[in-house]
């Protein structure tokens, strides 16, 4: 496999660097944070081709691949930003153009998206899908509860999933629906890595039919996020490190350097060699996204993310002492949102027993 980045992905990473570093200050990550993204950000995003650079050329967009995604997602995780990429372009973006929707006002960054896909109880099977659609004149409506809908309360339109037949854990029978936003019932809330997200009721709800058989769009455009999100929290790692180093070398205690101290330059050093594996780790896992053995590197890869992710909030925070907890210091946020990586998309015990599950077949 090749790790050197293209040209054109080089490219795409330095630009991104750049404007992140110049757009993403503290006063705007709080904005962010709070109200799920910084409008002039995003745009900014759409104008540099950013979420263009989620989809292949005949979708539209001028990327798509597995490289793509690690790129801006990496550099995305190393500003801390909250904006709402994947939900946006990775899942709704990617379900759109699974069904041969138009996705031109997504990639233009005018219209946000969310999917409405996990239920209470259904934890991280994707199969599980007890909402139900019931056929309604030319129409169908909706009937069920949606749980953690990320960047629902900012969505133009939800994407909804509900059966159409089969029991509650069938892969087949599931059905994918569009639902304007103001035809739903949100009950909206802050995340703790930062950004929105809503409970959603569905009682009637009137929705339009996107594909009658949605499962495995739906599990191409999760292995995608995973990915993505794998990426953003190996640019978290990146930057908490490069924050731990800082302080190691201008913190004195006794006359010199903490850094200086042989105890914390071991455990420096285990942080970085960690970093290194969840790095191959993502390098790989880019490299398969689109081969048959996607699943089992997806398992594999964020099962190890969410273990180094663990290893390197807690070693951060335990080096900084109490200004690692502090809501000024740069550390805070990011350890949070790199914490909570963990709880998306499933979270490390759970990817390793679907990666036993995986290796046995």
């Amino acid at each position: 496999m090749n790790f050197e980045l293209s040209d054109e992905n080089r490219m795409l990473q330095d630009g991104l660097r750049r404007y992140l570093s110049d757009a993403y200050d503290p006063a705007t990550r709080a904005e962010a944070a709070e109200a799920g993204f910084a409008p002039e950000v995003w745009s900014g995003l759409a104008e540099m081709g950013v979420i263009g650079a989620l989809f292949a050329e005949e979708q539209g967009g001028f990327g798509g691949g597995g490289f793509d995604l690690a790129v801006v997602f990496e550099e995305l995780g190393r500003a801390g930003a909250v904006d709402p990429l994947i939900d946006t372009g990775v899942l709704g973006g990617g379900l759109l153009v699974a069904f041969g929707a138009d996705i031109e006002d997504v990639i233009a960054g005018g219209a946000h998206l969310a999917l409405a896909h996990g239920e209470p109880g259904s934890r991280y099977v994707l199969a599980r899908v007890a909402t139900t659609a019931v056929r309604d004149g030319d129409g169908w409506t909706l009937s069920g509860r949606k749980s953690v809908v990320v960047n629902a309360p900012a969505a133009r339109e939800v994407l909804v999933t509900a059966r159409l037949s089969g029991d509650t854990a069938d892969r087949t029978g599931i059905a994918l629906f569009r639902v304007a936003a103001d035809a739903l019932s949100l009950r909206p809330y802050p995340l703790v890595g930062g950004g929105m997200a809503s409970e959603i009721d569905l009682d009637g709800t009137p929705a339009t039919l996107l594909a009658e058989d949605a499962f495995d769009a739906i599990a191409d455009v999760h292995a995608r996020a995973t990915l993505a999100i794998c990426a953003e929290a190996l640019g978290l790692m990146e930057a908490i490190r490069a924050l731990t180093v800082d302080y190691l070398r201008t913190r004195k205690q006794f006359g010199q350097p903490i850094g200086k101290f042989q105890v914390l330059q071991h455990r420096m050093a285990e942080m970085l060699i960690e970093i290194e594996q969840a790095r191959s780790a993502v390098i790989n896992l880019a490299g398969h996204i689109d081969k048959p053995d996607r699943d089992r590197h997806v398992a594999a890869t964020k099962n190890l993310i969410g273990n180094v992710a663990r290893l390197v909030v807690e070693e951060s925070i335990q080096m900084h002492g109490g200004i690692g907890m502090t809501e000024e210091y740069g550390l805070a946020h990011l350890a949070r949102r790199l914490t909570m990586v963990d709880h998306r998309f499933g979270d490390a015990l759970h990817h390793l027993d679907r990666f036993i599950e995986l290796s046995a077949v």
